[in-house]
């Protein structure tokens, strides 16, 4: 099934407020859920699934600032930076149940099937948890945020960058697992090593059951009895780290690239957080950029604007190019040089800029005796004279609409 737009997907408007995304996905999460499809054919239990999954994946993209930014600025087709969406694969490593329980509260978990708990129960008597157990809760590490300064020539080909990172570090006396010694986590007495235990209340719904985090042992599932003493019980102490972030070509001001796993390290062996990698990019004394193509100022001397002739002009890679200038070139005019930009960021396939030549033509201040005299004999000249040769070029425009 071809990728349908998020925005249309929930059936918002491209400026939607997260309000209104949320409440148009919670809307489509309570119509498509397979617990809601009973009666119904198999074709259209899965034509229900298949939407689920959709609204699921668009919600997971637009409900994320940084996600949405990049959505709405390259579509599909956006760069894949760990954990992000690209190569018309749409959106990847999003978790369905995470979502749900996002905006439904926790204890949500879906099975794909039709198999009693989720949907139905809450709009029947019992909230459950869907037929799966829940994993105890791991700790992530959180993000960490650098900005890179790159010139024009690093975007052009893409650069490695190299930075040395203070961040949290799991620990190397215990291992990450915050116990002294050769002590281990024991299982929470509790909930018994599950992380979550159970609260029932009653609503307009009826009775609702949900799963809530152990108080006891925060949802992690185990208790730690004797703390490492380095990191004490956290699992994670302070370092350094060589990060390399390879920024690819064709990146823009104000772009966020993302290095998945790099971020500070998660208590007690937990998921690392990401790195977040701001570009700037540094003005260039030569080129100006505009979207992929490069622009250059171009001043000629008047006699090859006047005669014409081959000039050189430099390029983004550093290489002289040889330019033909016709004669007569005109102030103002421009010259595209094909390929001769920078590369779009999304890769092969989606051509390279190029390089437009703005012409102008130098004027010098001072004159010589002879350069005076030569440029008053040619003053006398009807080709020299731009106000005659404008009027006349208009009056002969005129007269052809009545010829």
């Amino acid at each position: 099934m071809a990728k349908r737009d998020y925005y249309e997907v929930l059936g918002v408007q491209k400026g939607a407020t997260a309000d209104e995304i949320k409440k148009a996905y919670k809307k489509m999460a309570i119509k498509y859920h397979p617990d809601r499809q009973s009666g119904k054919s198999e074709e259209e239990k899965k034509d229900a699934e298949e939407k689920f999954k959709e609204a699921a994946e668009a919600y997971s993209v637009l409900s994320d600032d940084k996600k949405r930014q990049q959505y709405d600025q390259f579509g599909f087709d956006g760069p894949k930076m760990g954990g992000g969406f690209g190569g018309g694969g749409g959106f990847d490593g999003f978790d369905i149940n995470d979502i749900l329980n996002t905006v439904f509260g926790g204890g949500f978990n879906f099975s794909g099937g039709n198999g009693g708990g989720g949907f139905e129960d809450m709009f029947g008597g019992g909230f459950s948890s869907g037929g799966g157990r829940r994993k105890p809760a791991v700790h992530r590490g959180s993000d960490l945020r650098l900005k890179v300064n790159l010139t024009l020539q690093e975007v052009a080909t893409g650069v490695t960058k190299k930075f040395k990172v203070r961040k949290d570090i799991k620990c190397s006396h215990c291992n990450g697992t915050g116990a002294e010694g050769s002590t281990q986590p024991e299982p929470c007495k509790t909930c018994h090593g599950t992380g979550y235990t159970y609260r029932t209340q009653r609503s307009l719904f009826g009775t609702m059951q949900s799963t809530v985090p152990c108080p006891d042992c925060g949802g992690e599932g185990t208790v730690i009895k004797n703390k490492c003493h380095h990191c004490h019980g956290t699992g994670i102490v302070k370092g350094e780290e060589v990060i390399e972030v390879q920024i690819p070509a064709g990146v823009q001001d104000g772009m966020v690239l993302t290095v998945s796993g790099k971020g500070n390290a998660g208590a007690r062996n937990g998921v690392n957080g990401d790195i977040q990698v701001f570009i700037t990019e540094v003005p260039n004394d030569t080129f100006v950029r505009d979207g992929n193509d490069l622009r250059y100022n171009l001043l000629l001397d008047f006699p090859t604007a006047a005669l014409g002739g081959k000039v050189e002009v430099p390029t983004i890679d550093g290489k002289k190019l040889a330019v033909t200038i016709e004669p007569g070139t005109q102030p103002g005019k421009t010259l595209r040089l094909r390929g001769k930009g920078l590369p779009s960021v999304q890769g092969y396939g989606y051509g390279t800029g190029d390089m437009v030549l703005n012409i102008s033509v130098y004027v010098p201040k001072t004159l010589s005796k002879e350069e005076k005299k030569t440029l008053e004999t040619l003053q006398k000249s009807d080709n020299f004279k731009g106000d005659n040769a404008t009027k006349r070029t208009i009056f002969e425009k005129f007269r052809s609409y009545f010829n």
